[in-house]
């Protein structure tokens, strides 16, 4: 009776429940190959990763649809902060760097500092770029709790597209949706032509994609 009842509790266990094969693997209901908590642990996923080099992201490899747009645009700025100049200088001998963003948004705000140090590594590469920077904000309060809390170094000042009617008509000549996910980035050649378009928040490893595109444009 007893021996009875050990063999009857043994196969209460998952791998009676779940059939073991004599591989030494456990097949469960649907019949997915799962390794054995006993069996040699796999190299983890980290040091993997760690190993194989990142394949650079494709920027800018179609040509974009529309123009830029001379439509009004609103400013906004931090006490004692001049304002950027309006319309936007396009097409004055240097690339414009249009980036849409917004004080809600995360990715917006952690890549700005970035965004600085590359106009300044380009410039010192000999591509002349000028950033804008257009906010895309409701909250009034918001966007300016935001420019106020940045240093002297930092945004203190923006174009400010501030209700939906006034995005239709300057972002509607771009080819950008009015709903368009942030950031978003317009390069605009010296000759005042929409060059690029990249959707979403670039990273370091993109700055030797955007150096090559704008020499080689």
């Amino acid at each position: 009776m007893r021996a009875a009842l050990a063999v009857a509790a043994l196969c209460l266990a998952p791998a009676c429940a779940e059939g073991e094969n004599r591989t030494g693997v456990v097949r469960d209901r649907n019949d997915a190959v799962v390794t054995k908590a006993t069996s040699t642990p796999a190299r983890p996923a980290a040091s993997v990763a760690a190993t194989a080099k990142k394949p650079p992201r494709a920027l800018c490899d179609t040509k974009p649809r529309g123009r830029t747009s001379d439509a009004r645009i609103d400013t906004a700025a931090a006490p004692g902060t001049s304002p950027p100049p309006t319309p936007v200088p396009f097409g004055t001998g240097k690339w414009t760097w249009v980036n849409l963003w917004a004080a809600w948004c995360g990715p917006c705000k952690e890549e700005m500092p970035r965004l600085r140090r590359w106009q300044t590594d380009l410039r010192k590469s000999g591509v002349l770029v000028d950033l804008a920077f257009v906010a895309m904000d409701d909250d009034e309060r918001q966007l300016s709790r935001f420019l106020s809390s940045q240093p002297e170094s930092g945004t203190r000042a923006t174009y400010w597209l501030k209700d939906e009617a006034a995005r239709e008509k300057w972002l509607g000549p771009l080819g950008i949706a009015v709903a368009a996910t942030l950031p978003v980035h317009a390069l605009v050649s010296p000759k005042g032509e929409l060059a690029c378009l990249i959707e979403g928040a670039v990273d370091d490893d993109d700055f030797p994609g955007v150096l090559a595109f704008l020499r080689g444009s």
